[in-house]
């Protein structure tokens, strides 16, 4: 009888937790429309850097499946992380469509608008159009290079991402500089506080793309973070950086969203 009661209560402990999960997980967007460029070369070298802040896409995880994103979904750098589903309207275009495919990207940076070409004949980026200037490899997966540019679906998606988010820390003294690298889920950061061994939790400003600042002195102390994603998940990273720490390093967690 206690056996049964055991194994009961372990099944509505799972159940709660899937229940937990599926509530708080990110959720897909539905489908929009937009249009899709590449850039970068065939091995999508030339798109290392950008305005994320990303650095080398290779040795971060991006690999080749990503993408620069026009005005109007950029918001700033507050859309650095973002993953999308996108997909070649076949129906708009079936010359230069890859029918049935679809390739999932991460934003890692900026295509900017250009003012002095027209919005239909080169200022593919101007606002208000939805625009991703992809990386070449992701882009001939939906579309064929001749064709330059395509009519596209897409939509919003979780992240997936291999092993836990990662902080990476430049800067000098009273100004510490942490890329946050590799998060999952909405894949996009709301807001970060900061915290010393020897402080309270200290808010965090957005400096650039996926860079967030601090103007306190740290040194010297073990640091950890509060992270809230833009679908409102928060996670606190627990002295995940040690007090022997120096500026030019990365550190990594375990703990994902």
């Amino acid at each position: 009888m206690a056996q049964n009661s055991i194994l009961e209560l372990l099944i509505l402990a799972a159940a709660i937790c899937r229940l937990l999960v599926s509530v708080d997980a990110f959720v897909a967007t539905g489908w929009a429309k937009g249009h899709a460029t590449f850039y970068g070369g065939g091995d999508a070298s030339g798109t290392m850097g950008g305005a994320c802040g990303y650095g080398n896409l290779y040795s971060e995880g991006y690999g080749t499946r990503t993408a620069a994103l026009s005005t109007a979904l950029f918001n700033n750098g507050a859309s650095c992380g973002e993953c999308y589903k996108i997909m070649c309207d076949y129906q708009a275009d079936k010359q230069w469509c890859n029918k049935g495919v679809t390739v999932t990207i991460t934003a890692t940076n900026f295509c900017p608008p250009n003012f002095d070409l027209p919005s239909n004949a080169g200022g593919w980026c101007n606002p208000p159009l939805q625009h991703f200037d992809m990386a070449q490899p992701a882009w001939e997966k939906i579309g064929v290079y001749r064709g330059g540019i395509i009519p596209v679906m897409f939509k919003r998606v979780p992240c997936k991402k291999h092993g836990g988010v990662r902080f990476t820390i430049s800067g000098r003294d009273y100004f510490e500089l942490v890329l946050i690298t590799n998060v999952a889920g909405a894949g996009s950061i709301q807001s970060v506080s900061i915290k010393g061994s020897r402080t309270d939790w200290l808010p965090m400003s957005r400096n650039w793309g996926a860079n967030w600042q601090s103007n306190s002195y740290l040194n010297g102390q073990s640091l950890s973070f509060r992270v809230t994603t833009t679908d409102g998940e928060t996670r606190i990273f627990p002295d995940v950086v040690p007090s022997n720490w120096a500026f030019g390093q990365t550190f990594s967690s375990p703990i994902q969203f």
